[in-house]
């Protein structure tokens, strides 16, 4: 139980590796607050699924590209679980669009949620960690696109590497005030997102052929490295840095 007593934000944790992770801290013993924006059924299992562990749990919704919904969910996460100590930007799209038919508005959607989201959510429930003097500790989800180019993801790719330097950023500046803040950058993992493109023998093999391990992941490969990173006590010297769970994807 490595997080027990702790209190828990997980953005995008209805489904798919939010879910793995909002169930991973719960499984440590932290309290989980799990924020959705359409999908309000996956978000009450979530809830319930972390109530039988024995954990406070609450669903939150709102889009974290909007300031007015962020901070509405983040005053009810923080009031509903007492308090947050771990925060986990984990809300994210992604279209495969090529460079030369992606419209401004497709373009805008992608950065909103992918990266301005990090920023706003990291910041409210920053500020609220420095108020209440909480040793904190932030992950945001990022991906294997921080560091390498995919074919007709130019937006999501450049969103991703605008996460990873978000995070620098905001560890050095919220160091002064204990609160660690790293990136998890998961490479091919399975999820209802992508299982129809992994479907396809094409697609697999391809992608597989770029991966050292040959393996394709689980979102709970996520989940683990997320719960390393959360806790202060094995991961507090960790601060600023992308963890890629990606199979060796990004060492070529």
């Amino acid at each position: 139980m490595r997080l027990e007593g702790k209190r828990a934000l997980v953005t995008g944790g209805s489904r798919g590796i939010g879910r793995a992770i909002a169930l991973g801290l719960a499984r440590e013993g932290a309290d989980v607050a799990v924020n959705y924006r359409r999908s309000r059924g996956d978000a009450e299992s979530a809830v319930r699924e972390i109530g039988r562990m024995g954990r406070r749990s609450v669903a939150v919704q709102g889009s974290t590209d909007s300031r007015a919904d962020v901070e509405r969910f983040v005053a009810e996460a923080h009031d509903g679980l007492g308090g947050l100590d771990i925060l986990v930007n984990n809300a994210g799209i992604l279209k495969r669009t090529p460079f030369l038919e992606i419209a401004e508005e497709e373009w805008d959607a992608i950065l909103d949620v992918n990266l301005k989201g990090c920023f706003l959510v990291g910041q409210a429930v920053a500020r609220r960690m420095v108020a209440a003097g909480t040793p904190g500790a932030i992950v945001n989800v990022s991906s294997a696109g921080q560091a390498v180019a995919g074919p007709n993801l130019a937006h999501y790719c450049v969103s991703k590497a605008g996460v990873a330097m978000l995070t620098k950023e905001m560890a050095l500046e919220l160091a002064p005030h204990n609160i660690r803040v790293n990136a998890v950058a998961p490479g091919l993992i399975e999820t209802d997102i992508n299982r129809a493109d992994i479907a396809q023998d094409a697609f697999r093999e391809g992608r597989l052929a770029r991966i050292p391990l040959g393996l394709i992941g689980a979102p709970d490969d996520v989940a683990g490295a997320v719960v390393f990173l959360a806790s202060n006590d094995e991961a507090r010297l960790m601060t600023g840095a992308s963890v890629f769970v990606d199979g060796g994807q990004t060492i070529w």
